[in-house]
């Protein structure tokens, strides 16, 4: 009898892991890769083996897991994936201490189903569901790896297995980002063949009451454009001798919330269209001056859009507005003006990409003078986090070049994901299909094949679907890049290996009501996921 491959124990060893509360950023997220390596090396595989488990340290001194089973004479690999942070639990309220208490919460929740929402007393009454913070996003996924690793140092798979485990998913990937290198590395210590990443983060619902199960063969893109407003300040008494940069902010919010033609659709998949993330002005403290710089980013997810097709759209979404906004004020400024002894004066917005924004201030203002000014604002970073410190690029350069405005500036923030599809190859496409007729035939399961998993995963880098060159309006227009954010193109499109994602079901990803079917995750998927494994290696 092995430590992880009964239901009791697979349980316990989830509910061990849910107990650190890795909260992404937080301490315990840097001390869970010691727990995992710790289990591991318990195995006796390991204890031959030490070198073959390592915690691998990022850039900001986190930690990932690799733990590679070696079959003698084999080069075949699959990677298993997963990610061991999770979102932090202030929507608990009054549960939020047993947040990361499995064991504890759930019979809680049963004792108070009536509090509950309605699906959740429906699953309460029909299943068997474990309620915590990470149980199924997706420390359930790492739960099932370990597993398959034990099973892999027992000699069961005809190839190799390598557990991949990795923090900061939730936020900027950090964790992911810095293990493509580490994999090419250990793909040439180790003479390792990588055929698939297969990663098992839990089923996304993709609309309210989708009860669909699903089986994933990519995953969804996303970027996080934003637009800083400039407009012209005044005093609050004398609103036409300026522009406010909220209102410019706000029409831009109102052209891109849920504009559809902003969506794409592959095979009958169509990705969400945009939404806001952070709509903000820049003034540093009240004043009846008005707030003439503010900034809108929004959240845009892509599928097989190279990026100079995402930046054109933006642009021109821009350009209209900037039209709307001359068009309101010269029709408000007029009828003021019935009233008021005073001539409504020419109003013209520019729009510009970051990109050309530098472009101008580095002929204008010399490069040296940039060098210094974002040399100075990095350095003065203080707890800022990527987006803040975007912004705040961003606005410093827009306040050199003041003589531009009014203005609207195209800009990225991180994070990136590149999107990913494996639908097209042969050995995704041919075990796609077995694991599907497996599922209905042993499991009376339908698994949905789906080409992008929507919930945003570490899948997005594991490859590129177009030469890294292709990055460059990304790059230009990001001004993050590398000064404290990138990504490994060059070691992307070197990796290039096809995704799959066989995960558990749950329901309600980063809210308080998060929970695992117990059942599907320790019996049915306990048992394809195995067999996956062995497809993948045939």
């Amino acid at each position: 009898m092995g430590k992880w491959q009964t239901k009791e124990q697979l349980v316990d060893l989830l509910c061990n892991i849910v107990s650190i509360p890795s909260v992404t950023g937080s301490l315990a997220e840097k001390q869970l890769p010691g727990y995992v390596v710790e289990q591991l090396r318990s195995l006796p595989y390991y204890q031959a083996h030490p070198d073959h488990v390592r915690a691998n340290p990022t850039e900001d001194g986190r930690h990932f897991v690799t733990a590679l089973v070696k079959k003698e004479g084999a080069r075949d690999t699959i990677i298993l994936v997963s990610h061991f942070d999770v979102v932090d639990v202030e929507d608990y309220g009054a549960w939020r201490t047993h947040a990361f208490d499995p064991q504890t919460l759930t019979p809680l929740f049963q004792a108070n189903a009536a509090e509950m929402p309605a699906e959740v007393q429906h699953d309460l009454n029909t299943g068997n569901w474990l309620f915590g913070r990470g149980t199924m996003d997706m420390k359930c996924g790492l739960t099932l790896h370990m597993s398959m690793i034990e099973r892999a140092c027992e000699g069961e798979f005809e190839g190799n297995i390598l557990l991949l485990t990795v923090p900061d998913e939730e936020v900027n990937s950090v964790g992911m980002r810095a293990a493509v290198p580490a994999l090419l590395a250990l793909a040439e210590e180790f003479d390792l063949s990588y055929k698939t990443v297969l990663n098992s983060e839990p089923m996304f619902t993709r609309f309210p009451g989708d009860q669909n199960k699903y089986l994933y063969t990519g995953s969804i893109g996303k970027v996080l454009p934003g637009f800083l407003c400039y407009g012209k300040e005044t005093h609050v008494g004398e609103p036409f001798a300026g522009l406010n940069g909220n209102y410019m902010a706000s029409q831009l919010t109102c052209e891109l919330e849920l504009n559809t033609s902003f969506c794409e659709v592959v095979e009958g998949e169509a990705s969400p269209p945009p939404t806001n993330l952070i709509q903000k002005d820049l003034k540093k403290e009240y004043s009846v001056q008005i707030p003439h710089r503010a900034v809108t980013l929004f959240n845009l997810f892509l599928l097989e859009k190279r990026m100079e097709d995402v930046v054109e759209p933006l642009l021109q979404s821009a350009k209209k507005v900037a039209e709307q906004i001359k068009q309101t004020y010269v029709r408000h400024a007029t009828q003021f003006a019935a009233n008021a002894p005073f001539a409504p004066r020419e109003l013209s917005i520019n729009v510009l990409s970051y990109e050309h924004l530098h472009a101008y201030a580095t002929k204008t203002y010399g490069e040296d003078r940039l060098i210094q000014l974002q040399a100075d604002v990095v350095a003065s970073r203080g707890e800022k986090d990527d987006r803040d410190m975007t912004i705040e690029l961003v606005d410093q350069l827009a306040i050199l070049c003041k003589e531009l405005s009014p203005m609207i500036i195209l800009f990225f923030a991180p994070p990136f994901y590149p999107a990913v599809s494996s639908r097209n190859h042969p050995v995704i496409q041919r075990v796609a299909a077995e694991m599907e007729a497996y599922a209905r035939e042993q499991h009376k399961v339908t698994l949905v094949n789906q080409n992008y998993f929507g919930g945003i995963s570490d899948l997005s880098y594991v490859g590129l679907q177009y030469p890294a060159a292709s990055m460059q309006p990304l790059v230009a227009n990001m001004p993050m890049w590398d000064r404290g954010y990138s990504i490994p193109l060059q070691e992307l499109e070197a990796f290039d290996v096809p995704v799959m994602n066989l995960g558990p079901v749950g329901r309600d990803a980063h809210q308080w009501t998060e929970r695992l079917d117990v059942d599907y995750a320790f019996d049915t998927l306990m048992d394809m996921l195995p067999r996956c494994i062995h497809s993948l290696l045939k």
